[in-house]
Parts: C-alpha cells; sequence; structure tokens
C-alpha cells in the first residue's frame, strides 16, 4: 500500500469507518490540536522571559542574582500552563 492516497481513496476509506471510530479520530485530532495550541502560549511566554531577563541582568548586572530567581519562578508558572494543557489534551484523547 502506498503512502500517497488520492482523495477517492480517502473518502472510501472514511465512507468505511464507524461511528466509533470516527468518534475516536476526532477526538485524537481535537486533542492534538488542543495541545498544539496549548504548548504554543507557553512557548511564546517563556521566550520573552527570557528575552527580559537577560535584558535586565545586562543592565544591571549586580542584581543578576535576583532577577534569575524571578525568572526561573516565571518560567515555572509558565511551564504549568503547558502542563494544564497537555492534562486537557489526555483527557480529550481518553474520555
Amino acid at each position: 500500500m502506498s503512502l500517497l492516497h488520492t482523495a477517492a481513496e480517502l473518502a472510501q476509506e472514511a465512507a468505511t469507518y464507524t461511528a466509533a471510530e470516527a468518534k475516536a479520530n476526532a477526538g485524537a485530532s481535537s486533542a492534538g490540536y488542543a495541545y498544539g495550541l496549548a504548548a504554543i502560549g507557553p512557548g511564546i511566554g517563556i521566550g520573552y522571559l527570557v528575552g527580559q531577563a537577560v535584558t535586565a541582568m545586562a543592565r544591571q548586572p549586580e542584581s543578576a542574582g535576583m532577577v534569575r530567581t524571578t525568572m526561573f519562578l516565571g518560567i515555572a508558572f509558565t511551564e504549568a500552563l503547558a502542563l494544564i494543557g497537555f492534562v486537557v489534551f489526555i483527557l480529550l484523547k481518553f474520555v
């Protein structure tokens, strides 16, 4: 079986799915989409946070320790959002 299918072959395969298989396929694709969206926000947030922390440390090197500690706390809280998104992904996938 080749990896490339025509539109007609894909439509024929989709027509042979049972309702349960169609629901499982829709759940898997929507769960993957939800986790992808949930990972974008924290990724942007952590990138912005680290960039601003590096700028702050470059401007005031004497406060680098405090800025670094605050940065790691911010990263932890932002990463918690990605973990919540992963939990939602698991719930959508298996429930």
